[in-house]
């Protein structure tokens, strides 16, 4: 089962950077979610989907998926990109 190894991004909803600077091993999921008949939730026979596991480097991370045989494909972070404006610029 392959897996991914990215940098947690920062939530929409929060001002800081916290969890931001930990690693996770996330397994991709082997076959395609589909909804339950009765109450409509999206689900499926797939476990492995479920485990997150977090590291506080990249090094850490895939060394673990080599220790396990676990192929994984690391994502680079993508550059912050800031928008600098003055308060100023509202007025326009």
């Amino acid at each position: 089962m392959a897996a991914r190894i990215y940098q947690r991004p920062k939530n929409a909803m929060q001002s800081g950077r916290a969890r931001t600077a930990e690693w996770v091993l996330e397994f991709e999921s082997s076959e395609a979610q589909r909804p339950d008949p009765l109450m409509g939730w999206a689900g499926g026979a797939d476990t492995q989907s479920q485990v997150v596991l977090t590291f506080p480097s990249v090094a850490e991370a895939t060394a673990y998926a080599d220790r396990y045989g676990i192929p994984a494909r690391v994502q680079p972070t993508p550059p912050r990109r800031l928008k600098l404006q003055a308060y100023a610029d509202n007025f326009r």
